[in-house]
């Protein structure tokens, strides 16, 4: 079996980015750029002023007070024509662009006006409260790399810089297929020997929240036929993923009847607990990553190696798996398999924080995946660990986009 450090890597090794797409600026929150983003513009595009007051020449008011005269006024978006010569100034607002002549700003605060005569109290440095060309960014400076996440300043950085339309990833195409006889989709007619299909809707949602757009072909019964049909339904996807029949039971179909229609299997079965048996492949030129099927077990699968994938597609750079916290509760010695265990995470104002462990951790345990914030996990033959330990956690959370 394959440790999970080794899936991952064959996973990555596996997968290229996306080719990009044209997008409208204003489309393009949560992409991921597949090109860099260079200012066409230098910002601000010419000298402006940073504060209301008096656009001078700082060689006229060696000393204060002195005397101007104010031969006009610049607004932000209107420009005086004009040049501002020895012994003039004019009226200036925040952002408004410097009149030629003029070399500094006195704020209003430090004059006095009678008509057009201006009284500088206090005489400026050379400079003062003038935002020069380029100041926050020069034409031609590269503002966003390939490869990044766009959240809202990006966007509003990149039409800062006159990008308008630019190059993203094309969101990875998903298709979710459930397998076996007692799985019937939301909605339909169940026997009571029969359950609904969480995976599917599950899985469908987690893609969408990772970047992708993914699509449910329903369920397949345990039987080659109903299951070739489905992979014909999955052609021109990206990745095929499946929740059960990824192991070697009578009813599980995944590898045999794939194996018939040309699955190049990459690995099979990974040293974790839950999650054993999961598959990763292509088939036909997509993808395939066959996850297990009880609720826990596909959706820490999903977490690791679903997210891993998708991130691939999109050309993000892979992070770190793993956060700290400390246990919140004394445990046993683990066995033979990596262990992944569902726990509240409580935050800390001064410390890491800190992963108590829910008391059972059967791997069909829906409701207490559902209340977990995040997985602790636990090395193989791990000894005992006491409360307060630092352990090793993923974070099952998700969060919006930060500003």
């Amino acid at each position: 079996m394959l440790s999970i450090d080794e899936a991952l890597a064959k996973i990555r090794a596996a997968i290229q980015p996306l080719a990009g797409e044209e997008i409208f600026v204003a489309d393009a929150l949560g992409r991921v750029l597949a090109d860099d983003i260079i200012a066409d513009v230098s910002h601000p595009p010419q000298a402006v002023s940073a504060m209301d007051g008096y656009a001078v020449r700082a060689a006229d008011i060696p000393a204060a007070p002195a005397q101007l005269t104010q031969i006009g006024e610049a607004a932000a978006g209107h420009v005086f024509a004009g040049t501002v010569g020895q012994g003039e100034c004019t009226r200036i607002f925040t952002g408004g662009a410097l009149p030629q002549g003029a070399d500094s700003i006195v704020i209003q605060e430090d004059t006095t006006t009678d008509g057009d005569t201006i009284i500088i109290n206090e005489a400026p440095e050379l400079g003062a409260w003038v935002r020069p060309k380029g100041l926050d960014f020069a034409a031609g400076k590269t503002l966003l790399a390939a490869d990044t996440l766009l959240t809202a300043r990006d966007l509003g950085l990149a039409s800062a810089a006159g990008a308008t339309w630019f190059r993203v990833r094309r969101k990875p195409r998903i298709a979710v297929l459930s397998t076996g006889d007692e799985v019937v989709m939301p909605g339909a007619p169940r026997r009571p020997d029969q359950i609904v299909s969480s995976n599917s809707v599950a899985l469908v949602a987690y893609a969408q929240v990772l970047g992708a757009e993914a699509v449910s072909l329903g369920v397949a019964e345990d039987r080659p036929e109903s299951l070739r049909a489905k992979l014909k339904d999955a052609a021109g996807f990206d990745m095929l993923v499946t929740s059960g029949g990824a192991s070697v039971g009578d009813h599980d179909l995944i590898q045999s009847v794939f194996g018939g229609e040309g699955l190049d299997l990459g690995f099979y079965k990974i040293a974790m607990r839950p999650g054993k048996p999961l598959i990763f492949g292509n088939i036909g030129g997509m993808h395939l990553l066959g996850l297990p099927g009880n609720p826990v077990s596909t959706g820490v699968c999903a977490a690791i190696f679903m997210r891993a994938a998708i991130e691939c597609m999109l050309g993000l750079p892979a992070k770190p798996l793993y956060q700290a916290a400390r246990l919140g509760c004394d445990l046993g010695p683990n066995g033979k398999r990596l262990d992944f265990m569902r726990a509240k995470l409580t935050p800390s104002d001064t410390d890491l924080p800190t992963a108590t462990p829910f008391d059972r951790q059967d791997s069909s345990m829906l409701a207490a995946f559902a209340d977990a914030d995040c997985l602790i996990m636990r090395e193989i033959g791990a000894g005992p660990a006491r409360q307060g330990d630092v352990v090793k956690i993923i974070p099952l959370g998700f969060s919006s986009l930060q500003f």
